[in-house]
């Protein structure tokens, strides 16, 4: 593949919130956006279903996703890079 065929792919940014599942995990991408009538800024956030072929991020962990074809039934984005570790209590 040549560098004129790579699509822009969407990528977000959230913190696992669940590693339950063998290969997936749970991912909370949370936004701030401006609220449509009274014009104040609110936290939005949304969970996604994750790729994540070695079972290697773990709770707590901030991440960062990238659309892909779907893998599953809730599953079309994958674990493309740990931006932070979790920290230790």
């Amino acid at each position: 593949m040549t560098e004129a065929q790579v699509k822009n792919v969407r990528t977000l940014v959230g913190k696992v919130v669940s590693d339950a599942r063998a290969k997936t995990v749970t991912v909370l991408v949370e936004r701030r956006a401006k609220h449509e009538l009274y014009g104040k800024i609110v936290a939005r956030s949304r969970k996604y279903h994750a790729h994540d072929e070695n079972n290697e991020y773990k709770i707590g962990d901030v991440v960062e996703i990238s659309e892909t074809r779907p893998v599953s039934k809730t599953k079309a984005w994958a674990v493309t890079r740990l931006v932070e570790k979790a920290q230790l209590v």
